[in-house]
């Protein structure tokens, strides 16, 4: 009598576990890496957080390759985002500047958007994200 009943509050379950999390991936296509030295990171920034990595939705990395990355972000919530990349390619776990400011290493911004004396505004990177559907989007790094 036990193990009918706990067989029968096994399959009364299924149906939730079926329908639990499932949620729509974002993958992310990072264009142009120009050599496999490194790290690539990249960081998944809502509105308020645009600009602050450490307060970012979501933070990955990859080892560099040349030519094209992809990066998946799997169950992201519906919302506006915006994305960047970097190619860290002496290790040292930042994106390195010169005296004026101006990167060294090889940076990106979702939309392609393009800085203007300092990081593009998040309007000019971002996109919606439905949350249903998988979504694909790609950028390039900039040299």
């Amino acid at each position: 009598m036990i193990r009918l009943n706990t067989l029968a509050l096994a399959f009364s379950l299924l149906p939730f576990a079926a329908t639990a999390a499932s949620g729509a991936d974002l993958n992310i296509t990072v264009k142009d890496v120009h050599n496999s030295t490194g790290t690539v990171y990249l960081v998944v920034y809502e509105e308020s957080n645009f600009g602050k990595p450490q307060l970012a939705k979501v933070r990955q990395k990859a080892p560099a390759v040349k030519g094209d990355i992809t990066f998946v972000v799997h169950d992201l919530p519906a919302g506006r985002y915006a994305v960047s990349s970097y190619q860290d390619e002496n290790g040292n776990g930042k994106l390195d500047t010169n005296s004026l400011g101006v990167p060294t290493e090889g940076f990106g911004f979702s939309n392609d958007a393009q800085p203007a004396g300092g990081p593009p505004k998040f309007n000019q990177a971002a996109f919606d994200f439905d949350g249903k559907a998988n979504k694909s989007i790609s950028f390039s790094l900039n040299y």
